[in-house]
């Protein structure tokens, strides 16, 4: 075939004419979040229970920590599992179907298989036969960055309603003879649903940063580590290993810079935030980060104290919960804030819309004509 030829010729001219409708920029739109929900294994561990396994309890680890409670995951249960039941529960609430979902985003640091995807497994699960699927893999910063993808795939018109997901199995990466990481975390799931709309509102900005410099502070070594690093006796495959006073240092800052800037970003000040979800990671980081914002703690959401640290989890179940008790209500201008692994943080200001959107307003607008 000519190419040249039939470039220049009538397909060509047609082709062109194709091109540069695909590339007409569509009208930019807002996402909302329009439904929510949690998944928790029945099983409550007690600190007590640890005075048995690593020789303390209730009362050398809640003033560290801020966590009295976690959930743990039986035998057989998977993130897959619980990532599915927070997802249907989110479904539920926006009042859509499976087969409305375009985008199914799943924020883990414990996949049943490296690949397929949890992501993939979920979708398959809840019927979403329409959708694209893929794992995001930040640590505990993981939701805050699936929420970003969702949000710009989202705005630019690539999807309509996306399904973020944070679920964990973290229990099974614990060393559990090392006090000071085996009381802190815990399993479960939380989801959101994020549609386009044309009604102002929803996720008005985002922060992404990283250190890749501190990757070794926040480690769990799998089958691709290198040798030379496995060769180490204080890490073992698939086993956490954490510089918990580095990471607090550095979870500390990460809180107070990525608020600051996710607020500035949006033309906002901590003043305009009537709350904020950070990552649930210890009340002594909370605690801090709000004293040096500086921030009321009193509108800091904090459920720490029943669930532990559940890494990509946390802030979707803190939302979950947040709106279930009225801590989170239509209107209200919502801070998110994760950091963990990589090092890695982000953070995300919401104006929260708290309800379905009527079918009307998903549906998109013209797309904008470039002269």
């Amino acid at each position: 075939m000519d190419f040249k030829r039939n470039g220049n010729g009538h397909n060509g001219q047609a082709r062109r004419e194709r091109l540069r409708h695909a590339l007409t920029p569509r009208t930019l739109r807002y996402a909302q979040v329009t439904g929510w929900g949690m998944a928790l294994p029945d099983r409550i561990m007690h600190n007590d229970e640890f005075e048995k396994i690593v020789d303390v309890g209730d009362d050398w680890i809640y003033p560290r920590t801020g966590i009295h409670t976690r959930r743990i995951a039986a035998e057989g249960e998977t993130a897959t599992l619980f990532a599915t039941r927070a997802a249907q529960q989110a479904i539920t609430v926006a009042g859509i179907s499976p087969e409305d979902i375009d985008l199914v985003i799943v924020a883990t640091s414990t996949p049943e298989f490296i690949f397929p995807s949890t992501a993939s497994l979920v979708q398959g699960a809840i019927g979403a036969n329409k959708a694209g699927a893929v794992d995001v893999a930040a640590a505990c910063s993981g939701f805050v960055y699936a929420l970003d993808l969702a949000y710009n795939k989202i705005r630019t018109g690539s999807v309509n309603t996306a399904l973020v997901i944070g679920a964990e199995i973290f229990s099974r990466l614990l060393d559990w003879t090392d006090r000071k990481t085996c009381v802190l975390f815990g399993d479960g799931a939380g989801a959101l649903i994020v549609q386009g709309s044309d009604t102002p509102g929803g996720v008005i900005s985002s922060v992404l940063r990283s250190d890749g410099a501190g990757w070794d502070k926040l480690v769990v070594p799998t089958v691709g580590s290198r040798e030379s690093y496995l060769r180490d006796s204080t890490k073992k495959m698939h086993t956490m290993v954490m510089d918990g006073r580095s990471v607090k240092e550095f979870a500390i800052g990460a809180m107070v810079d990525g608020i600051k800037t996710a607020a500035e970003s949006a033309g906002l000040t901590l003043a305009d935030l009537d709350l904020i979800v950070p990552h649930q990671a210890n009340q002594r980081i909370i605690d801090a980060a709000a004293e040096a914002l500086p921030f009321p703690l009193e509108k800091i959401f904090s459920n720490l104290e029943h669930y532990g640290n559940t890494s990509a989890a946390s802030i979707p179940i803190a939302i979950t919960e947040a709106v279930q008790t009225g801590r989170l209500k239509p209107g209200d201008l919502l801070g998110l804030v994760g950091f963990g692994g990589g090092l890695s943080w982000g953070a995300i200001m919401i104006e929260w819309c708290g309800q379905p959107i009527t079918a009307a307003q998903t549906q998109p607008q013209a797309a904008l004509v470039m002269e």
